[in-house]
């Protein structure tokens, strides 16, 4: 037990759970490489199958439209079996949908790619809907969201490793890279099939390898001792839904949940178009998009820090007007100070997800599984939002700065949805930080 002001405080992880924690937490890393693995896939389709930002947008759609359909699902299936009954089912699932890329490259159908995304998705629904909970309740409620900030502070290390493998292994190998939009489109069509052909072998490897590596890491969870928390409530599902959705902080969480995750995948998808209108291309933009992800890691271990000692809401609050500054900031700056501010969105970001998670399930008791599900269900926003961001890139043709809006560029000016995103999570900071905190509501 920690002393702080003359009391004893818990410990963040007590000794007793410390592997099943290391185990739990692996996973945040997992999801975090399949995230940003995928982030530049939206691009390298664009470029390799000759579509326009529209549709190749839909790799967001499939890939977070998965959580939307399996996140409840999931919650049923962990309360009726278990939390580690869940995470290998959700292991299996992603495995399935990386090892899918194989028949996806060797057909060349787009489709079976959106598949196979949304398919692994369901995986990570699984995973998310059963490890943040289960962090949550290893331990003493009043260390459960600096116990998230912890576990989530290894998401961005497995999505910087995702983002590392997409430069060097996809890339910066994939042929049609090497030629501009119209120069690619001037190609004969049997030139435009080989390199077709060449770079979806590409883009398949590493998802093949990943869901290998997958069933190795499924076979240690398997064989893992895990603690499980006895349910002490046996109401129904629609009872228990009907119950959480009467308590104000919950239902605003899954609202803010929505709009954060849409500004974080519609800032980290949309850097390489932004990059490309400065010159730089898909591979060199990586190094952006990973700074990003460093400085995102970095704000997750301060605020981890800085939760100890000051309100989450607060801190929730201050750093999502940091983010609306540096939003402006992409939309507003020229040049390259422009793409810095976009990189600096990360840092304000690196809050917001466990905060807002921990503030939301605060109380719920044997209600938390279905509410964890809910706002997994809420990443749906990381589908629905980006897709938007690219409607507005088309408006002026299938380039990023074709039409000027209020005297930008269409790709500046589409990060106006960031921006009314991190309004909206502001709002759920203030109102946690002057009327929910310390209070959690009764039924």
């Amino acid at each position: 037990m920690d002393e702080i002001n003359g009391k004893q405080k818990p410990k963040v992880v007590e000794k007793g759970v410390l592997i099943p924690f290391i185990l739990v937490t692996s996973l945040f890393a997992l999801w975090g490489f399949a995230n940003d693995i995928t982030n530049p896939m939206v691009s390298a389709f664009k470029k390799i199958l000759e579509l326009d930002n529209f549709q190749a947008s839909l790799v967001q759609m499939a890939f977070y439209g998965g959580y939307g359909t399996m996140a409840l699902p999931a919650a049923i299936f962990i309360r009726k079996y278990s939390y580690k009954k869940g995470i290998v089912l959700g292991l299996v699932l992603y495995s399935l949908g990386a090892l899918l890329f194989y028949p996806a490259a060797a057909l060349e159908e787009y489709i079976i790619f959106l598949l196979a995304l949304y398919i692994l998705t369901f995986g990570l629904a699984f995973l998310e809907t059963v490890a943040n909970p289960y962090i949550l309740s290893m331990g003493d409620e009043r260390t459960a969201t600096q116990r998230l900030n912890l576990s989530q502070a290894f998401n961005p290390m497995g999505a910087l490793a995702g983002l590392y493998v997409a430069q060097t292994f996809v890339l910066g190998a994939l042929q049609s890279d090497d030629y501009s939009a119209e120069e690619y489109a001037g190609l004969s069509a049997s030139a435009r099939e080989a390199i077709r052909t060449s770079d979806l072998m590409v883009v398949r490897d590493p998802y093949v390898a990943l869901g290998a590596f997958l069933l190795i890491v499924l076979a240690i969870i398997a064989f893992s001792k895990m603690p499980e928390k006895k349910e002490t409530d046996t109401s129904g599902v629609l009872v228990s839904i009907k119950r959480i959705f009467k308590k104000s902080h919950f239902t605003g969480g899954v609202i803010a949940q929505t709009f954060y995750v849409g500004a974080q995948i519609m800032c980290w998808t949309y850097i390489y178009q932004y990059a490309e209108t400065l010159g730089i291309d898909n591979q060199a933009a990586v190094k952006y998009a990973m700074t990003a992800l460093g400085v995102f890691l970095l704000g997750r271990w301060i605020c981890t820090f800085l939760l100890r000692y000051f309100s989450s809401g607060k801190l929730l609050a201050v750093l999502s007007f940091g983010a609306i500054a540096c939003t402006l900031g992409a939309i507003f700056i020229p040049g390259m100070n422009g793409l810095y501010s976009l990189v600096g969105i990360s840092f304000c970001m690196s809050l917001m997800f466990p905060t807002i998670y921990g503030i939301a399930l605060n109380g719920l008791g044997d209600d938390t599984k279905y509410g964890s599900a809910f706002l997994v269900m809420a990443i749906v926003g990381g589908a629905i939002l980006p897709v938007l961001q690219g409607m507005i890139l088309d408006f002026g043709g299938k380039g990023y700065d074709d039409v000027l809006i209020l005297g930008v560029s269409e790709v500046r000016f589409s990060f106006i949805l960031p921006l009314l995103c991190y309004v909206v999570v502001a709002v759920y900071g203030i109102l946690s930080y002057r009327k929910w905190e310390n209070k959690v509501e009764t039924n």
